[in-house]
């Protein structure tokens, strides 16, 4: 029986996908680590981080809105603001009883029903 397996390789096997994903690793470019930091220094200099100025130097440098997307991110940002003034005007406490509230006006139909038969 020994002879059957005398051409078996004894040690661990070698994949070619491990050989190939060694050999292709990456090296990071400087030039984006150079862009991150001109970025935040011209938004320290600006003086803030307002929305309005991340949004600009966040879009391409060819692309121009048209009057519907300035518009659209207007009112996303209104809509934003609202949401946030919102949730920060009621503590946590606040919320809460609010809903309780809500959940008391709501009639029986919507309560779990029983499941049990025997009782």
């Amino acid at each position: 029986m020994s002879d059957e397996y005398e051409h078996v390789s004894r040690g661990k096997l070698k994949l070619k996908s491990d050989s190939e994903i060694k050999k292709k690793k990456k090296k990071k470019s400087k030039d984006k680590e150079k862009l991150r930091e001109k970025v935040e220094k011209s938004l320290e200099q600006s003086g803030g981080s307002s929305a309005e100025q991340a949004r600009t130097q966040a879009a391409p440098v060819g692309r121009v809105l048209t009057k519907a997307e300035e518009s659209f991110k207007k009112m996303q940002d209104k809509m934003q603001k609202k949401r946030i003034m919102d949730k920060a005007s009621m503590t946590h406490k606040q919320r809460v009883e609010q809903f309780n509230q809500h959940l008391d006006g709501l009639t029986e139909h919507f309560d779990i029903p029983k499941v049990s038969w025997t009782k």
